[in-house]
């Protein structure tokens, strides 16, 4: 046998234990029962921030202050046992949680209109150093693959390190990270997908996607591996 051969003999032998429940899950990173039990997000919705809305009606909020970005394609709903990867995926390091997130979202990006390049959220210098690794570059690089998008993590920078948006009330995020993000590469003219993990207000999609617009784009969209939903959807 060859040693590919002899890797994917072994897999067959001794699968890989599933993420979330620890059962086989062969071939993948999750058995087929947990993988049918992620949540996806309702449809219709707000074609800009794609929480449900009747008949797929722009919602209140993007009404009367319209974003940025002009779409947002998610993965997943920000709920069990979704919540369970992205946590640690993102405060664990947990990387074959990113590769079944950023998997999910390809899929759902598949059928999306299809941007130039990717970028992804920026950290800090201070954060980067703390977490050792960017969740949203690590998402952006798998994506990038699967559907062949180049992606640019060089294109923008985080110029200030803002307390962490979990941290804060609803209506002080989008002031915690204005201006927070300056773009230096020239995109004149292009269509760029903004890749983050979790989407709650938008705030921080919305100012890097001014950032973006500032620097001669086209179109943003957001695309995120997983949305928060208000309290009464599930």
């Amino acid at each position: 046998f060859k040693l590919n051969q002899w890797a994917n003999f072994a897999h067959w032998l001794f699968p890989p234990p599933c993420l979330l429940c620890g059962a086989a899950s062969s071939p993948g990173e999750l058995c087929k029962g947990c993988e049918g039990d992620l949540p996806r997000l309702p449809e219709p919705g707000c074609p800009a921030c794609a929480l449900p809305t009747p008949g797929g009606e722009i919602c209140g909020q993007c009404l009367t202050q319209p974003p940025a970005y002009a779409g947002t394609v998610s993965g997943l709903t920000y709920r069990w046992p979704a919540d369970r990867l992205v946590q640690a995926f993102k405060y664990g390091a947990r990387l074959a949680a990113g590769a079944v997130l950023a998997e999910q979202l390809a899929l759902r990006a598949a059928v999306a209109p299809r941007p130039h390049l990717l970028i992804p959220v920026p950290l800090s210098a201070q954060r980067l150093a703390m977490r050792g690794f960017n969740p949203a570059h690590e998402l952006a690089k798998g994506i990038g693959r699967r559907l062949d998008i180049p992606v640019r993590a060089d294109a923008c920078w985080r110029v200030r390190d803002t307390p962490p948006q979990t941290a804060l009330p609803w209506r002080e995020r989008r002031r915690n990270v204005k201006q927070a993000f300056v773009c230096t590469a020239n995109l004149q003219g292009a269509s760029v997908a903004v890749v983050d993990d979790v989407m709650t207000t938008g705030a921080t999609v919305d100012a890097l996607a001014q950032a973006i617009l500032a620097a001669g784009a086209r179109q943003v969209s957001a695309w995120v591996a997983a949305r928060t939903l208000p309290g009464g959807y599930r």
